[in-house]
């Protein structure tokens, strides 16, 4: 873990708190703000939550987008910029801003209690707005009959020719190459924390590194797939099923070793519109509300009274449907805490070979 960040964020923030306490309110109050990751991920936010509340409540929105990284976050909040409220954040970004004293403290009492969410969904600084995982996707018209059914199928180029769309990032990457070479999902972290383990990550990935397409954004993987530029990509389910549903396209997603993890709601600590963010929270978390967003989205719902409500139908095509928890492999936030920054940069210095 960063402790010296974390030490000298939390100091830079409280002097910078105090600097714009002194300054007094300001004259002009903005819409509340929330920020998420854009693309379908959003529309189905705004559809399931975010009107309603505004009809509901009367409080004005503003909708933001961003790609993560703990560092934008804390530039704007050591550097007194408020324009955002409320943030959709990674797991290792919830635990590094959580330690630094970024993000605001949560009253679980007023979001209905600890309990009334999935563990993995609980955090003292963030509540659980989705869970989610990366897989395997691909487009139904081009791959016929028995798709892939593991990460060494996606490694399997006489099987399965042509290229591979891959999200440029060593984490899931890492994970998915041990994978591929026959590491079981319950000892991936256990091999990655060993020299020779992230080695053996490598060497597998060499193996694939010629037919890959790396891609930064969620968004690129259904155009990627739909013209044939790679045969196969890893991405999140709810991005493919959406198209299917809207598009009518037939694209096609394998469950098995996915990866899943949490992401979370935090507001952040210089937020000068904490009262509207909290009502904000205690809507999208409420089960009636939360059923509504896997209507519009295949997500995995945090609350478990919604997801013990869910209708079946929509149920099916998430991650926290048992049939698609067989073999998945919960991502490790504390991993990537520690072992992220090194692994980052050997892994950039691999992709410019």
């Amino acid at each position: 873990m960063s402790w010296g960040k974390g030490i000298i964020g939390a100091l830079a923030l409280g002097a910078t708190l105090l600097a714009i306490a002194s300054c007094g309110p300001t004259s002009t109050v903005r819409p509340l703000t929330i920020v998420g990751w854009g693309g379908s991920s959003q529309d189905a936010h705004r559809k399931a939550y975010w009107t309603s509340f505004t009809k509901s409540t009367g409080v004005a929105l503003r909708e933001d987008t961003w790609h993560g990284g703990v560092g934008v976050i804390r530039t704007k909040v050591i550097g007194g910029d408020s324009s955002w409220d409320i943030v959709q954040v990674e797991t290792e970004d919830l635990i590094l801003g959580c330690e630094e004293g970024l993000f605001q403290p949560l009253d679980w009492a007023k979001l209905g209690g600890r309990r009334a969410f999935i563990p993995t969904a609980v955090h003292d600084c963030g509540v659980g707005a989705m869970l989610w995982s990366y897989l395997i996707g691909y487009d139904g018209d081009r791959i016929k009959g028995k798709g892939p059914q593991s990460w060494a199928d996606f490694w399997d180029m006489k099987r399965f020719p042509g290229k591979r769309g891959m999200r440029k990032t060593p984490k899931y990457t890492l994970e998915f190459a041990l994978m591929a070479d026959g590491v079981s999902p319950a000892q991936v972290y256990a091999t990655l924390r060993t020299p020779a383990g992230v080695d053996r990550a490598f060497r597998k990935l060499d193996q694939l590194k010629p037919q890959i397409i790396w891609w930064s954004s969620i968004s690129q993987v259904p155009d990627l797939l739909g013209s044939g530029e790679v045969a196969m990509s890893v991405t999140s389910p709810g991005r493919l099923i959406v198209a299917n549903r809207t598009e009518k396209r037939h694209f096609k997603v394998d469950w098995h070793q996915n990866i899943y993890a949490v992401d979370y709601w935090v507001i952040l600590k210089n937020s000068p519109r904490r009262e509207e963010a909290n009502e904000l929270l205690r809507y999208m978390t409420r089960p009636e509300n939360q059923m509504r967003l896997a209507m519009f989205m295949p997500t995995g719902l945090t609350s478990i009274e919604a997801s013990r409500r869910i209708d079946p139908v929509y149920k099916r095509d998430t991650p926290t449907d048992p049939a698609n928890m067989t073999d998945a492999l919960q991502l490790d936030g504390d991993f990537w805490v520690e072992y992220g920054d090194q692994l980052t940069q050997r892994f950039n210095a691999w992709v410019a070979r």
